[in-house]
This record gives structure tokens, C-alpha cells and sequence, in this order.
């Protein structure tokens, strides 16, 4: 449940109601709004039976919360959350564009991608050192010896820089190089991954999972956020369905329930979505259309040769041509590229 206190709320009548609430063994989580303050009650909400807390100063009403997610909820934080990556915000008023190759392959390909993705107006350089391929045969990934080229990457070109991990080992070496930590389709509801990730502090870019509702990835966001972490970022990069025209199908409208379920900023991977660069474009203006924080976009210098999902890369040329369409439809949304 949320306790709504009144405007202009004081001081010591919120500390007593969250000194109430943590006397019961409860988690008191304060969100302070510009004239109200809300605090939410994690746990066992039984416990407060004894307490009549409307009569207390300053408490303007208790709404009760049925969904299982409670720290991603809107009702919890009703202000958008913005998480900074490095030099780079999600959620704020710049559409955001993350880019890079799905597998780093070497340190000159990952070099040469870095520049001419930030030569074309991305803001963040995702790669793939740990590779969870569908094959057991298909490449792996270089793992830490790629995390050392991502961090080099940064360095030269000043782009914060993202990495899928895929367990523990995986978390405990990509902390030492990269800025946001990435959990994918396939892991999105192993709970120890989302809870070691969550505890290192660092922000989290939670995929959605192949087969998962959206109330099932708010749930793994909320084992993230519960470990004290609250820099999630959604992204949204489709789903299993009948069709076997795109690799899987984008839920263009998760973007919209997302943020009227969740304070937490949302972004699309439509390359993931189609497997399919013939479609990138289109999938990455509806995003951008419907008010998505920032999109996907895999890139790589010879798609042809990419040792993972060529198909859907997209070339530098291609991929500064689909910035350059993109920048007047994001200004037309009331954003910034």
C-alpha cells in the first residue's frame, strides 16, 4: 500500500509515520514529489492492522496496491525516474541512441564502430563481450579480453559503454570496465543474476523476456530495485509469437502501458525485434513515435561478415542515414537527439 501525505506535508510527520512503519518490520520507501509525498509500505501489510494511520497529522490517505510489483510501480514513485549512464541520461528530454555491434569481435572493429556511431549522433556503444547464443557451436564472445576493448572504446571516444552479462563471474568482471550493466531476454527471470546485478550499483538495462507479460519483467525489475538500486532501464526488444515473418514481433504498445504502470524509463531494440535491417527504420520511428526513451540499433563495419546477427546490423552508412530521419521526428515528440 501507499500512504498519501498531505501537500506541504512536514518533516517530522513523515519520519513518524516511516518510523511506524519500519517498528513493524516493514520497508518505508519515501518518494517526494514536488508538493506530495508518498511512502510506500513493502511487506507484510498485516502487520499495520493495529495502526490507524488516516488519523495521523499530515496523512491525506492509504491506497492500496494489488500489483505484485511494488518499487517499480507508478503508484511508489509517480515522478519518471532518469538514470544516468555515465555522462548520459535516460528518461530525461534526449531520445537516446545506444549502438554498437552484437558481439565484439576484435579490438579494431570495436574501435572503429565507437567513432563512427558517435560521428553519427549516437549516445551510448553497446557490444557483446558474453554471447548466450541459441548454438552451443555459435560464437561465444571474447568475454573480459572484449570488456578491456569496450573500456578502451570509452576512453578514445568519451561514449559510456553497455555489456550484457550472463552470471556471476561474468558481473564481477564487467564492473571493473563498462557503465550499465545488461540483462537479456534469456536471463530475465533468473532472479540471482538480477539480484547480484542489482547489488553492484551500477545501472541495468533489463530485456524483456522472450515469452514474459509485462507484468512478469516489471517483477524481475522489482528483484533489481529491491537490492537498493533503482537505475533500471526497460527495453523492450519483442516477443515469441505465431508469426515467423521477423525474428520476433515488436509490442510496440508496451511502451505506453509500461509508463502508465512504471516510473521507470523504457527504450526498443528493433533490431532484435526484426532481425531484419530492412525493417530497422520503420520499427525505430514508431518507437520514437509512441515515446519510447531511446532505442537499439546494432551496428557493424561489414554486416556481411559479422560473426553475429548480420542480418539485422545495420552498416555506418545506414546507420548515420537512419539518425538523420530520426533527429526531426524526435524534436517534432518534444525531444532532444
Amino acid at each position: 500500500m501507499i500512504i498519501v501525505m498531505k501537500p506541504q506535508a512536514k518533516p517530522e510527520s513523515i519520519q513518524r509515520i516511516k518510523s511506524i512503519i519500519e517498528s513493524k518490520g516493514l520497508q518505508a520507501h519515501i518518494s517526494a514529489g514536488h508538493e506530495v509525498t508518498i511512502i510506500g509500505v513493502v511487506g507484510d501489510k498485516s502487520k499495520l492492522m493495529d495502526q490507524n494511520l488516516e488519523i495521523f497529522e499530515d496523512v491525506d490517505k492509504i491506497v492500496p496496491v494489488t500489483e505484485s510489483y511494488k518499487l517499480a510501480n507508478k503508484k511508489f514513485h509517480p515522478e519518471p525516474t532518469k538514470v544516468k549512464v555515465g555522462n548520459v541520461e535516460i528518461g530525461g528530454d534526449t531520445t537516446v541512441i545506444i549502438s554498437g555491434p552484437c558481439a565484439v569481435e576484435s579490438r579494431t572493429q570495436l574501435l572503429v564502430t565507437a567513432h563512427a556511431i558517435k560521428k553519427a549522433g549516437a549516445h551510448i556503444l553497446r557490444g557483446g563481450a558474453y554471447k548466450p547464443r541459441t548454438s552451443p557451436y555459435a560464437f561465444q564472445g571474447l568475454e573480459e579480453e572484449g570488456l578491456k576493448y569496450m573500456k578502451e572504446a570509452k576512453e578514445e571516444t568519451g561514449l559510456p559503454v553497455v555489456c550484457e552479462v550472463t552470471s556471476q563471474n561474468a558481473i564481477e568482471a564487467a564492473v571493473k570496465y563498462v557503465d550499465m550493466l545488461q540483462i537479456g531476454a534469456r536471463n530475465m527471470q533468473n532472479f540471482y543474476l538480477l539480484k547480484e546485478a542489482g547489488k553492484t550499483g551500477l545501472p541495468v538495462l533489463l530485456k524483456r523476456g522472450l515469452s514474459a507479460t509485462i507484468e512478469e519483467w516489471l517483477n524481475a525489475a522489482e528483484y533489481i530495485i529491491a537490492e537498493g538500486n533503482p537505475n533500471v532501464v526497460l527495453c523492450e526488444r519483442g516477443i515469441r509469437t505465431f508469426e515467423t515473418s521477423t525474428r520476433n514481433t515488436l509490442d510496440i504498445s508496451a511502451v505506453p502501458v509500461i509508463k502508465s504502470k512504471s516510473h521507470l524509463p523504457i527504450i526498443v531494440d528493433p533490431s532484435h525485434a526484426s532481425g531484419v535491417r530492412a525493417y530497422v527504420k520503420s520499427l525505430s520511428m514508431a518507437a520514437v513515435a509512441v515515446g519510447a526513451d531511446g532505442l537499439m540499433i546494432e551496428t557493424h563495419p561489414d554486416p556481411s561478415t559479422a560473426l553475429s546477427d548480420g542480418p539485422q546490423s545495420l552498416s555506418f552508412d545506414q546507420f548515420e542515414d537512419l539518425t538523420k530521419e530520426l533527429k526531426p521526428l524526435i524534436q517534432l515528440m518534444g525531444k532532444k537527439f
